[in-house]
């Protein structure tokens, strides 16, 4: 038996995911994060993908769908929520949620932490760690798996830390260590 080839090289299912997680690591999330997702796939199964169903349902109705905009965009569209819900699918049947907020050795850096640190420059720069899904650098939500994550792991208020950077080798000092209450 051979394998065959995607027909449909644009709806590739895979162009949602991230890099693998390392070797027997997990797919650690937030019970926000979880949430977010969960309720995102919802939203598309029960409210977007049925309105485009019935637009391109429509649309074939009307004839040549060579040149029907409507037909084709809704097909491609519904391609696209096609494939989100089964990276969604993907993810939160995978994840492993971790509330932060019944970690019960809060002096030291683990999941769901936000961490106050200083850099050799002593500037100061909070960040929360979370899953890789729910990065938003924006907010300083940096996934568990970063180069900043990993260091600041296990590690103390007052310890410095070594984080590997594309400029080498940078300290960073723990300053606060906080978790939900």
């Amino acid at each position: 038996m051979t394998a065959m080839s995607n027909p449909f090289p644009d709806d590739d299912d895979d162009e949602d995911d991230l890099p693998p997680l390392p070797a027997g690591a997990k797919n650690y999330m937030t019970p926000e994060g979880f949430a977010r997702m969960r309720d995102e796939r919802q939203q598309l199964l029960r409210v977007e993908r049925p309105k485009v169903v019935e637009v391109v349902s429509w649309a074939a109705g009307n004839g040549d769908r060579s040149e029907n905009g409507d037909y084709l965009y809704g097909k491609k569209r519904l391609r696209e929520i096609d494939r989100r819900i089964r990276f969604l699918t993907k993810r939160v049947e995978s994840a492993e949620v971790v509330d932060p907020q019944l970690q019960k050795n809060r002096s030291q850096v683990f999941f769901g932490a936000t961490v106050t640190y200083a850099d050799e420059d002593d500037g100061r720069m909070t960040v929360t760690i979370v899953g890789r899904d729910e990065v938003d650098m924006d907010r300083n939500r940096i996934s568990w798996v970063s180069p900043v994550a990993r260091a600041l792991m296990k590690a103390r208020v007052g310890d410095v830390v070594i984080v590997r950077t594309p400029k080498g080798p940078a300290e960073l000092e723990i300053l606060e260590i906080r978790y939900p209450d």
